[in-house]
């Protein structure tokens, strides 16, 4: 009997988004195993491409006649199938392909790589000195049942310890509870994925696993490593050999041996949202695979996302905190009627900044970076715009001709379109012209601009003054001995539904830079947001977000999905959904809008209980409007397509 060989092709169409089964010639019976990559002819036009081999069958007897395999690109079983399994889950569940999943997984093959791996034999299991197993368990004692918890296979929120660690390099204490679960996982034989935002994470996590563990048990896995480096460490993970592997959002995809624990740091940072299609979230994926292969799941972080709070209020995940729950001393700093309106640090800021520069370092946080970022019309406020494309004009420095922010071109003949003005006023200072104004206001110090453009992962305990926008904060020798968080303000008024979930995550992470008993100024803000970083009460915030969204049917406490494409390709997608599925909501669907380029948008909010439902129907909509388009595009048209994508975080038409 005919073997045959079911086989995922990696197109980007969906209605191939199947197995296909291709008999297996004699030649190749020997090299087509489950989880090899392979070329396969296409119907049409004697193409070929490459795809995946799931599984192999027989043949069923009197069927018709079958294509052959054409070839066996790599003789290494690339694929485990509990990683098909789990990309073919996330798929369903995102109304996305499988093979777009698995390109997120899957590194680019390197035959120098690959022939190196299969000369070498398997890496001997690491081993976890008693010392390192005894500092980690003197950790996680810290957080009753956490221990426990990791071992049992328990979905665990955690609250981040929020003080700089003690000894070593600068990073953060959160990194060496993390590598204590992870150094308590491997001393089991199992392996433990770490997924984290950016490369300061990662670094920060790299350094706390090189005090416990040995080095070749460690593995980074990210997109600034070359293709040969990010391949041979996906070798390395097929190997039976447990790991600990620590990188970005596609960690959680990775292969390693016998996963007894995924970790997610930070699940709020806006890294973490995969932005390819099917664009599914570092946390969704990891509760697909913590359901499917029963490891923990960790879901650490300074602050608590309203996604995670649904998850600890139904039950489904597990709230665990410190027995001594310690916290930031925060002040919210306001100008007193006696100073002035215009002035920016007020004095008790100013107080605090001048009496912790006599110690070390202290921290200035700023919403933007650059010189002056908007400039205004002097005379009539109006915010100055290019007369080229009508983007924001921006100052560099002081005294400098304004340019662009969209186009660059420099604006010396500037006129007002509404009054005829012809001076600026700068209506925001960036980190640059803030670092200018408070150099003058503390002669003799070191000043240090940390944002985009100046990149900086670390400073000293001497004294200076660090500039430095949200999210690009250095770590600091012993902690900062004070920290101010400027343009607090004007962050909460970005029109987003998450924004204060946001302000709140960039204020905590940098509050947790501070040094035990330095204080944190909040400056010029007050309500829920300020008063849930003054006590520290992370959990209790995204309650109450939880609490006054889920009325309004906004998420996460209901799953969004965005329906996009040609008005007649949306309205029919949408005649389809409500039909299979007749218990939405009249208030489900918002929309349809107009667009970019002639295309609609609409958005669908659906209970979680009928999500698999309105996926499976919103897929099946999809595949029929690829199947219907075929061949009847015009010469030099573009080409439309219905797009879908769920779990939007925003109701944003």
């Amino acid at each position: 009997m005919t073997s045959v060989a079911r086989v995922l092709l990696d197109s980007p169409l969906p209605q191939l988004d199947r197995l296909f089964d291709y008999a297996i010639p004699e030649k190749l019976v020997g090299l087509a195993r489950p989880g090899v990559r392979v070329k396969v002819p296409l119907r049409s036009a004697g193409r070929m491409v490459e795809g995946w081999l799931v599984e192999r069958g027989e043949a069923e007897p009197g069927g018709r006649p079958l294509s052959e395999l054409a070839d066996v690109v790599s003789p290494i079983e690339l694929l485990p199938r509990s990683l098909y399994d789990l990309a073919r889950k996330v798929a369903d569940r995102a109304a996305g392909s499988a093979s777009d999943v698995l390109r997120l997984a899957v590194p680019k093959r390197m035959v120098r790589a690959e022939k190196a791996w299969l000369a070498a034999e398997d890496p001997d299991a690491p081993i976890v000195g008693s010392d390192a197993a005894e500092r980690a368990t003197a950790l996680l004692d810290a957080y009753p049942g956490l221990a426990e918890a990791a071992r049992a296979g328990e979905r665990v929120a955690l609250e981040a310890p929020p003080f700089p660690s003690v000894g070593g390099a600068p990073r953060g204490a959160w990194a060496d509870l993390v590598a204590a679960l992870a150094t308590q996982t491997l001393a089991a034989g199992r392996s433990t994925l770490i997924v984290v935002p950016d490369h300061r994470d990662q670094s920060q996590v790299l350094e706390a696993l090189a005090e416990c563990v040995p080095g070749d048990a460690v593995l980074r896995d990210d997109a600034r490593r070359s293709g040969p480096e990010r391949f041979t460490s996906y070798l390395r993970m097929l190997r039976p050999v447990p790991c600990i592997v620590v990188g970005n959002r596609s960690t959680v995809y990775a292969p390693a041996h016998d996963v007894g624990l995924v970790l997610v740091w930070d699940d709020g940072d806006p890294l973490l949202a995969e932005p390819l299609s099917p664009a599914v979230h570092a946390r969704d994926a990891a509760l697909v695979r913590q359901e499917s292969e029963g490891s923990a799941l960790v879901f650490a972080g300074h602050t608590r996302t309203t996604d995670v709070e649904r998850l600890v209020h139904v039950g489904w995940v597990r709230e665990i905190g410190a027995a001594r729950r310690p916290s930031p001393r925060v002040v919210l700093s306001a100008t007193h009627e006696a100073e002035s309106r215009g002035v920016r640090v007020p004095s008790s800021a100013f107080a605090a900044a001048r009496e912790g520069l006599q110690h070390g370092p202290v921290l200035v946080q700023v919403a933007r970076p650059g010189y002056s970022p908007v400039l205004v019309c002097a005379e009539c406020r109006t915010p100055a715009r290019c007369t080229h494309c009508a983007g924001p004009l921006r100052a560099r420095r002081a005294g400098a001709v304004p340019d662009c922010a969209w186009c660059g071109r420099s604006a010396p003949g500037w006129s007002c379109g509404k009054c005829g003005g012809t001076r600026f006023r700068m209506a925001s200072s960036g980190s640059e012209r803030t670092a200018d104004e408070l150099g003058r206001a503390f002669p003799g110090i070191r000043i240090i601009i940390a944002d985009g453009d100046h990149p900086v992962s670390a400073v000293d305990d001497r004294p200076a003054l660090v500039i430095a926008t949200r999210g690009a904060e250095p770590h600091a020798a012993g902690g900062y001995r004070a920290i101010v968080l400027l343009d607090g303000d004007k962050m909460l008024m970005a029109e987003q539904l998450r924004i204060g979930e946001s302000c709140l995550r960039w204020w905590s992470n940098a509050a947790a830079l501070a040094a035990p008993g330095a204080p944190v100024h909040l400056v010029g803000v007050i309500g829920p947001v300020a008063r849930a970083l003054a006590t520290w009460t992370h959990a209790a915030y995204a309650r109450a977000e939880l609490a006054d969204r889920a009325p309004l049917l906004m998420p996460p406490s209901v799953r969004v999905a965005s329906v996009e494409g040609t008005a007649p390709a949306v309205d029919a997608a949408l005649r389809d959904l409500r039909q299979s599925v007749p218990h939405l909501d009249a208030g489900a669907v918002l929309g349809p809008v107009p667009g970019a380029e002639g295309s609609v948008r609409a958005l669908v909010r659906v209970d979680y209980a009928h999500g698999r439902e309105v996926a499976e129907q919103l897929r099946a909509s999809v595949i029929a409007h690829a199947v219907a388009g075929r061949g009847r595009g015009v010469r030099g048209a573009p080409r439309t397509t219905l797009k879908v994508r769920l779990d939007v975080p925003e109701l944003d038409l």
